[in-house]
């Protein structure tokens, strides 16, 4: 089965049905529900969407979303390898080379972004969210 690491920005796009990006994020995150494919979180994802969160709802209903995340899917780790790991990419944005680096510690199949571009040196694969639904056909 296909095992792939949702950017942050996937997860906000799906919580807040972000447009233009909401509809397709939420298919992915349905895609994983139905077991085509397992989602994975970079564990300083539900930090992030947490900080992002509390300022649109209320923290009691931010701190339920963390839950609904912890719940829905697997979390790749964040540890002194990965960091060091992320430290040695070649990205210009540290948070996701600890993505990429934790993405490639729990060896995933594939990284879904809407930032590509930030990910071209990548060792693991990163595709678009309308290039992973083709993946998944």
């Amino acid at each position: 089965m296909i095992r792939a690491l949702l950017d942050t920005n996937i997860i906000l796009d799906a919580l807040f049905a972000r447009e233009p990006f909401g509809e397709q994020a939420a298919a992915i995150w349905q895609a994983h529900e139905d077991e085509r494919f397992t989602g994975y979180l970079c564990a300083i994802t539900p930090v992030n969407v947490f900080y992002v969160a509390r300022k649109e709802v209320q923290r009691k209903q931010a701190l339920r979303m963390m839950n609904d995340l912890m719940d829905t899917f697997e979390i790749s780790p964040v540890n002194r390898e990965v960091l060091r790991a992320a430290l040695q990419l070649e990205t210009k944005d540290f948070e996701d080379a600890v993505q990429i680096a934790s993405a490639q510690a729990e060896e995933l199949d594939f990284i879904i972004t809407r930032d590509v571009k930030d990910y071209e040196k990548s060792p693991v694969k990163a595709l678009t969210p309308a290039e992973f639904v083709a993946q998944l056909g």
